[in-house]
């Protein structure tokens, strides 16, 4: 059976005390509200990952994620943070592919992938970003895309570790815009990206991997996304900056 779960990606966003006190606040409402069977991460900037870790461990409730991992584990690589480093932290899963280090950092499918193996490597989860731009969805385009950007890079992952893979589909033209997908639209690349997986690795494989929707999801559209049959749950944004609409969003999840 596949894992509900909501990811909140903080980008660059929050000092470290500002991270500490959304993380306080994040875990003390899903105290109040417990959404047992929905698997909760946030993903904070480097630079609080290990206080953020040593709450997280204290508290229980939520996981810890990263934002991104270089693909070597150790080199002259200045700025870097390698998956390694991650592991020993504490951090469980790692966002692989987002759509802004592909757009502003210019990542290919192939460095997708080597970095998704490197987390895979040490026990890490990668959270693998695919989607399309608006213009190959106004084309028509947009499943034609979304199927190389998965031949290159998630369907080359090794067959004993596919299972430890989560997959995010984010329509480029939807992150950070306010524009989302409807539900319609989400459902179908959702399912399509289903069937793709089952092509390569089986329909039980398919059956438990978990498919996030990414790209200006919020408390008010969640319920009617997360309501799809093969979405299950959400790689949220800007709406996991604040405790209360994220949470919101976690109990979307919870009720369907």
């Amino acid at each position: 059976m596949r894992k509900k779960i909501v990811a909140g990606n903080w980008k660059m966003n929050n000092t470290l005390q500002e991270g500490l006190a959304l993380t306080f606040r994040i875990i003390d409402l899903l105290k109040e509200n417990p959404a047992d069977h929905v698997k909760v991460i946030i993903a904070p900037p480097f630079t609080s990952l290990h206080p953020i870790c040593e709450l997280i461990n204290k508290e229980g409730v939520i996981h810890l994620g990263a934002q991104d991992c270089h693909q070597e584990k150790s080199g002259a690589f200045t700025g870097e943070v390698s998956s390694d480093m991650l592991f020993d932290l504490g951090v469980k899963y790692v966002i692989i592919g987002h759509s802004e280090r592909r757009q502003y950092f210019n990542e290919t499918d192939a460095l997708v992938l080597a970095k998704a193996e490197a987390a895979l490597d040490v026990g890490l989860r990668p959270i693998m970003c695919f989607g399309e731009t608006l213009e190959q969805r106004n084309s028509g385009k947009h499943l034609d895309a979304v199927k190389s950007r998965l031949e290159n890079s998630l369907l080359k992952i090794n067959p004993t570790e596919i299972a430890h893979v989560v997959i995010a589909y984010e329509p480029v033209w939807a992150i950070g815009t306010g524009e989302n997908a409807t539900p319609q639209q989400a459902q179908e690349m959702h399912a399509f990206i289903r069937t793709l997986v089952a092509e390569k690795f089986g329909k039980d494989v398919a059956n438990d991997i978990s498919i996030l929707y990414g790209g200006s999801c919020n408390a008010k559209n969640a319920n009617d996304i997360f309501s799809q049959p093969d979405i299950d749950g959400g790689l949220i944004g800007g709406a996991s900056l604040k405790a209360e609409e994220f949470v919101a969003i976690v109990k979307a999840v919870y009720s369907i």
